[in-house]
């Protein structure tokens, strides 16, 4: 329980260094480009799209904190930029949620295949799967369980494609932030 309370005090500073809010900001102009771009709907319920990837990039590279709020201000903006249905404060939640768990399972660990398939597995199934087809079955008045077999089957099949990506991206994004000097991993005094 320690550790995890020092990630989080760890991650919470982050938001303090200037380069890291820099970085945040660039993270974010590119997470609003992916999703007026790089977005496929398949049906009314379902959408696949990259614009999380940068949501990852910070998650990993400052924590979980500062992944959860990053995640819920930049979820807000993109509806503001491009309303798609009714604004609804579960789906934030969601994105919220999901920076806790990437940035817990990432921050400060190395970028494995085994802590990416765990940490992935872990958001389709609690926030993509349950929680995001709840919000949906609530809003639309959809039966929960008229719906969740193909969300269940559109994030079985992501599972692997996801973790595959995302795993690649997390490695280039460190090489390159490494090589501009915007990343370095250091240590927090307690």
């Amino acid at each position: 329980m320690k550790k995890i309370l020092q990630i989080y005090s760890n991650s919470w500073k982050e938001l303090f260094v200037t380069k890291n809010v820099v970085l945040c900001g660039l993270m974010a102009a590119l997470a609003v480009v992916l999703s007026m771009v790089a977005s496929i709907d398949l049906g009314p319920y379902i959408r696949i799209g990259f614009s999380g990837l940068p949501n990852r990039v910070v998650e990993c590279l400052f924590g979980p904190v500062a992944g959860c709020l990053f995640g819920g201000m930049l979820d807000i903006l993109k509806y503001i930029l491009k309303p798609s249905g009714p604004f609804f404060f579960g789906f934030t939640f969601n994105v919220m949620l999901a920076g806790l768990i990437y940035g817990t399972l990432l921050y400060k660990k190395p970028v494995t295949v085994m802590r990416i398939v765990t940490a992935e597995f872990l958001v389709k199934l609690l926030v993509n799967c349950l929680l995001n087809t709840l919000w949906i079955s609530m809003l639309y008045g959809k039966g929960f369980f008229a719906i969740l077999p193909l969300r269940v089957l559109k994030n079985g099949i992501m599972l692997p494609i996801d973790s595959c990506i995302l795993y690649f991206t997390l490695n280039y994004a460190k090489k390159i932030l490494r090589y501009l000097g915007m990343y370095q991993k250091k240590k927090f005094s307690a």
